[in-house]
């Protein structure tokens, strides 16, 4: 994709479905009993391979023209699939599947493509196991995963990361297990699963960081609207407050609070940032965005906030090339283990194009104030690296090109069209 420099940024886009809703709604939905009826639904890849995944665990899904229909057959309805189940580049459907799977009574592999095979799973295998649940990975960490059924048993686990992927999959397995499963935090991740598990049924308790599930919760389907992402959203808010002359609205956006460490991170550098009509959708808040550019200045950002912006982080650190002063960004190892190391892609791509910017063990150091231009760059098949680029070519001397560009389509599959529709050029 070739991505021309713009002289503004104009009009509304309504920001597409929050991934991560959107697969806790289709695995939740298998396992309640009865109809769940999904709307703006993310048509993505990874949410495809969730959809893919419970179709061959028995599970009715239907693509209807306005949303998606999910027959449902209860905790222990799912049935043995033929084939190996393949989680694509998914992440947030390898460990939480593995949840669900982990309490079935009939055994399962699941792999995903290479990406996912080099992303560590032992951070999900330590606290199934330490539930009872039989699960085994290639080199003790890695896809394939199979899992095969066992007694599941109650536990008090404190997570040494926080991380929503992983909390999720313990609370999926606890309802399952014989007795209460507790997960603590060091910092309070995503509250996706909690909020959604809570509408379906389930009996959840939360206090401070610790989150507590009830076995044998009657979970129900029910009518799911998908807020828009906050993570699709961060590549606009982050565009609109560095190109000159510019004013965007982002209709739809999800803010909970456990998601908007980018736009609290963003208004502390003083972008100009309004949110307007704010409201629920299905216990999830969401507002309207009006995004307008601004002088930015450099920040630190490192402790709790990293946790509730960690997807955000690559176009954060596209801001701060344009913020006055030294932007650091602190605490953010798990970084290192996303679609790509994203502190290192960040740097490596960043720096061609003319970036002063450090890699550090646990986040980045970043100069703002330096001119960049074009160069030809590389996404590393990482969706959200590839976007980052994008937004930061809008404000390069010359024309960038990024390789294997496609791959937004694992999260924001119109990104490239909607990000035509708004430039404005000279």
């Amino acid at each position: 994709m070739i991505i021309q420099p713009a002289s503004s940024l104009k009009g509304t886009l309504s920001i597409p479905g929050d991934k991560s809703i959107s697969h806790r709604s289709i695995m939740f939905g298998s396992i309640a009993e009865g109809e769940t009826r999904i709307y703006n639904f993310l048509m993505g890849d990874d949410c495809l391979s969730t959809i893919r995944c419970f179709r061959q665990l028995g599970i009715h899904i239907e693509m209807c023209p306005d949303s998606i229909l999910v027959q449902g057959k209860g905790l222990h309805g799912l049935s043995k699939s033929d084939t190996i189940l393949d989680c694509g580049n998914s992440g947030t459907t390898t460990r939480l599947i593995s949840g669900i799977l982990a309490g079935q009574s009939f055994t399962s592999t699941l792999t995903g493509d290479a990406s996912i095979q080099k992303r560590p799973m032992n951070r999900i295998m330590v606290p199934l196991k330490a539930i009872n649940a039989h699960i085994e990975g290639k080199d003790d960490s890695y896809c394939p995963l199979t899992i095969t059924p066992s007694t599941l048993t109650g536990i008090n686990y404190a997570s040494p990361v926080a991380s929503a992927q992983v909390k999720s999959c313990i609370l999926l397995a606890g309802l399952y297990a014989d007795s209460p499963v507790t997960v603590s935090e060091p910092s309070i991740s995503r509250d996706h699963t909690e909020r959604m598990l809570k509408a379906f049924g389930a009996k959840i308790e939360t206090e401070g960081k610790c989150v507590t599930v009830h076995p044998n919760s009657h979970l129900t389907g029910r009518e799911v609207i998908v807020p828009g992402d906050i993570s699709s959203a961060a590549f606009f808010m982050v565009a609109g407050l560095i190109v000159p002359n510019s004013k965007l609205t982002l209709k739809n956006v999800g803010i909970n609070p456990t998601r908007r460490g980018l736009l609290d991170a963003l208004l502390e550098m003083g972008g100009r940032i309004t949110c307007l009509n704010e409201r629920e959708l299905c216990g999830e808040p969401v507002c309207d965005m009006i995004v307008e550019s601004s002088h930015l200045k450099g920040i630190t950002i490192s402790g709790d906030i990293i946790p509730t912006m960690i997807d955000e982080i690559p176009a954060f650190a596209v801001a701060a090339l344009f913020a006055e002063g030294t932007t650091t960004v602190k605490d953010a190892k798990e970084l290192r283990v996303k679609e790509s190391n994203r502190i290192d892609t960040m740097t490596n791509e960043l720096t061609k194009m003319g970036a002063h910017i450090t890699p550090q063990e646990d986040g980045l150091i970043i100069e703002g104030g330096y001119p960049l231009q074009g160069a030809k760059l590389e996404s590393y098949d990482d969706h959200r690296i590839a976007m980052s680029l994008a937004v930061a070519s809008l404000m390069a001397s010359s024309p960038s090109e990024i390789e294997n560009s496609e791959c937004v389509r694992i999260s924001y599959p119109h990104f490239f069209e909607h990000l035509k529709e708004v430039s404005m050029y000279d």
